[in-house]
């Protein structure tokens, strides 16, 4: 199983694939250890499931563009004491078949039979830099 998100704040592929390795980079020369754990507030029930597999697929600006592979769902609480979830990534971002996706709130389950497939490497290489509605055209005229 799954988890799908929104990607707020970011406008392409490349710019999330830049800001995590930034983060990463800003980490380890702060001694920090190097993780990317995005926190959201429910703890998924499906949680066995999600960590024998799973992947968080990224939606940005309308499109399911990239996943990265779960390692752990992490009990965790804010400043304020509320509870948290959170998702603990790989660092690799894997450039996933662009799907369509309407605005949601929060997470939601992806089923593996719904989820979009990566890209050959060869094809993902093409990708990277290309603007969004450039991606999105060649992929509606099944061209990508």
């Amino acid at each position: 199983m799954h988890l799908i998100k929104l990607c707020v704040g970011i406008d392409s592929a490349d710019e999330l694939i830049a800001w995590q390795a930034h983060r990463l980079e800003t980490m380890r020369r702060s001694g920090a250890p190097a993780e990317l754990v995005h926190r959201t507030r429910q703890m998924p029930k499906r949680r066995d499931k999600v960590l024998a597999g799973g992947s968080l697929y990224w939606v940005i600006k309308g499109v399911i563009q990239l996943r990265q592979g779960i390692l752990d769902l992490r009990a965790e609480t804010d400043a304020e004491g509320r509870p948290l979830c959170g998702i603990l990534l790989t660092p690799a971002l894997v450039v996933t078949r662009p799907q369509a996706r309407r605005p949601f709130q929060g997470w939601r389950y992806l089923p593996p039979e719904d989820a979009p497939p990566d890209l050959p490497e060869t094809e993902a290489a093409l990708c990277r830099g290309m603007p969004q509605a450039m991606r999105a055209e060649l992929a509606a005229l099944a061209l990508l």
